[in-house]
Parts: C-alpha cells; sequence; structure tokens
C-alpha cells in the first residue's frame, strides 16, 4: 500500500484519496484532499428518511445538508464516478441503534431503499483557520479529533431526537475572536462555534475522555472552542433506534468534489 505523508494527503485530489480508501486506507481524514470540501454521512431507510430531513432542517447548525442521493443512488455531483459504499475510509453500521460494524466497505449492508445524506463537515474550514495562522492541535498530534455530546437536546423531528455532539479545538486565547471570524463565514459546515471556554456548560465533564475521536493534548494558554458536530444525526440514530443506519466512523469522512470556497459567504 502506498505511504501517505502529509504532504501527499494534503495534495491528493478528491477521486485519488477515494481511490485510497476504496483500495484499503483506513485513517482520519483531517488534512487531507486540500481545499475540497468533506461530508459526513448518514444512510438511512426511506421511511425513516423523512423524519432524518425534517431533523436535519430544524437543526441546521449540527445537521447543514450538502445533498442528499435518492433511495438506493450510490453516486452523485458530490463524488462523481464514485461509490458512497466503499469511498470512506471506515463505516459505522447501527441495528436498532446499536453500533454492530465498523466495516470498510458497506456493500453487505446496502440495499435499495437507503437514502443517503452528505452533512457539512468542520474539516472543511479547517485549512482556512490554518491559513490565519490558527493551528489545528489533532492534524499537529496525528490523532483523530476529539468530539462529545452535550446535554443540549436538539429539536425533535418524527421519531428522531438526540443530543447536540461537538468537536473540539483548542485554540490560543488571543485567537479565538480569529477562529470565530473565519468559521462564522462557513455556515454550511457548520459556521461559528456554539461555546467557548468551560466544557462543563455543555454537560461534558473530562476533555481527556472524547465519546467519538481521540483526546487532545491542550497546551497551555489555549481554550477549548467547540463546534456543532455532524455525528449529532448518529446520536440521534441511537436514541431514536431506527431498523438501521449506516455512516462513517466518526473523523473518517467522505472527501467531496466540491471546493471549500463553494462554501464560503461573504
Amino acid at each position: 500500500m502506498i505511504s501517505w505523508s502529509p504532504e501527499d494527503r494534503a495534495a491528493a485530489t478528491p477521486a485519488e484519496a477515494r481511490e485510497a480508501f476504496r483500495n484499503g486506507l483506513v485513517v482520519p481524514t483531517s488534512g487531507w484532499s486540500r481545499g475540497y470540501a468533506q461530508a459526513n454521512v448518514l444512510a438511512i431507510p426511506r421511511e425513516q428518511a423523512f423524519d432524518l430531513l425534517l431533523f436535519a432542517q430544524r437543526n441546521p447548525k449540527s445537521c447543514p445538508i450538502l445533498g442528499v442521493l435518492e433511495p438506493g443512488q450510490t453516486a452523485g455531483p458530490l463524488l462523481a464516478g464514485g461509490d458512497i459504499r466503499t469511498d470512506v475510509p471506515k463505516y459505522t453500521v447501527y441495528r436498532n441503534g446499536e453500533k454492530v460494524d465498523e466495516p470498510t466497505d458497506i456493500g453487505r449492508y446496502w440495499r435499495e431503499d437507503l437514502v443517503t445524506f452528505l452533512i457539512g463537515c468542520s474539516f472543511t474550514f479547517e485549512a482556512a483557520l490554518q491559513d490565519g495562522g490558527v493551528r489545528i492541535a489533532h492534524i499537529d498530534q496525528g490523532v483523530n479529533v476529539p468530539m462529545y455530546r452535550t446535554n443540549r437536546q436538539c429539536a425533535p423531528a418524527g421519531a428522531m431526537s438526540g443530543p447536540l455532539v461537538v468537536s473540539m479545538r483548542p485554540v490560543p486565547a488571543a485567537q479565538v475572536a480569529d477562529a470565530v471570524r473565519i468559521t462564522s463565514r462557513y455556515p454550511a459546515v457548520h459556521g461559528a462555534p456554539v461555546h467557548v471556554g468551560n466544557p462543563e456548560e455543555l454537560g461534558i465533564a473530562d476533555l481527556g475522555a472524547p465519546d467519538f475521536g481521540e483526546a487532545v493534548q491542550i497546551p497551555d494558554g489555549h481554550l477549548p472552542v467547540f463546534w456543532a458536530c455532524g455525528v449529532t444525526p448518529q446520536a440521534a440514530v441511537m436514541q431514536s433506534r431506527p431498523p438501521l443506519a449506516i455512516g462513517h466512523a466518526p473523523g473518517h469522512m467522505l472527501i467531496t468534489d466540491a471546493r471549500d470556497s463553494d462554501y464560503l459567504v461573504p
């Protein structure tokens, strides 16, 4: 298998990245295909799809929809020539809300009634943060971004309900305003943070024990900054217990053909 340096990962086109994942590379996608948007993935039977669509509409900060594939469809404009069943590094499969598998190929679980939602991901604005001089701790430390369930409940929709999930990036106190300003220009990929500072206000007892992803070291003088996260609908799946749901493994995203700049607002 090809060895991918950080520079190679950043320079890879979306098609090259998806091919690498299709061929068995399993790795978090933060730092891949610089300049291209990444997406959370959640496929759910058509019978539950309207509830998920309404849940996303009522919770746009955490569930900004970039695209929806029709029942059974495996490719679309955001992954031209790709295959949603193989082109994510790792998936999570739920039955009745319980995780039953983390495969790298979901062909054996695929059904023709599955509707796939592609949801904005905060990895998309990380290049803009770096260009603005804000370092990304999980990239620097070579780990998956830490994600946490919060005590904030999302607006329910039909059978779908669940807590807000957030991703966390430590930011130097003097650069927090810059991070807010930069990310606020990307509302389609979660936009500005939902909270800065005390994690206990979000019901997070221990930053060293994330619910998803991996912990990062928080340097002196840095504040934890929390963004809404596209794992939120997977938390709703766990709480609402549809018969089947397939998502990306947290931090292992679909790299799309859309440019980051497609989602940049003035």
